[in-house]
């Protein structure tokens, strides 16, 4: 399981992303496919993306939690241009990317991008579910729509 691997090895294998204290729970999860968001031990709230306190009631007792991955894209974008990336080939059409708001909480949101689906399917409203994909060398959590959504 992923809590074994040392915060060097783990800052190896996601050279993308600052990793600090307060994300590290976030992508050792990703290295087992699970979506670990922050949630307030003492108020229930989820909150992403990480943080040292609960804004709602400045505890300092978070706890990485697993989500189900469900939600709805709340906003779709279609990039033209961008930072090259794994998958990303801005000369074959725009790339989506989306903030899902995930069914735990009202406000709770994740962006990343839709897989599995035409770019003419992504809209705002798309019930989605949690997909993995490959980023360098390592698992990057995407979405992709519902089954009988497509």
């Amino acid at each position: 399981m992923a809590e074994s691997v040392s915060d060097a090895a783990l800052v190896e294998r996601f050279p993308w992303v600052q990793i600090d204290h307060d994300n590290k729970h976030l992508f050792r999860g990703w290295l087992d496919r699970r979506l670990l968001i922050q949630r307030c031990q003492d108020c229930g709230r989820f909150q992403h993306p990480p943080k040292p306190i609960c804004p709602a009631c400045w505890s300092s007792r978070i706890e990485p939690t697993p989500v189900s991955g469900r939600g709805v894209v709340h906003l779709a974008m279609f990039l033209r241009q961008g930072a090259p990336a794994p998958g990303v080939d801005y000369e074959k059409g725009p790339h989506p990317v989306v903030t899902v708001e995930l069914e735990e909480q009202p406000g709770l949101r994740f962006t990343s991008t839709v897989v599995d689906a035409p770019l003419a399917d992504i809209r705002i409203g798309l019930p989605v579910e949690l997909a993995w994909i490959d980023r360098y060398g390592a698992p990057f959590p995407a979405f992709r729509p519902r089954a009988g959504e497509r």
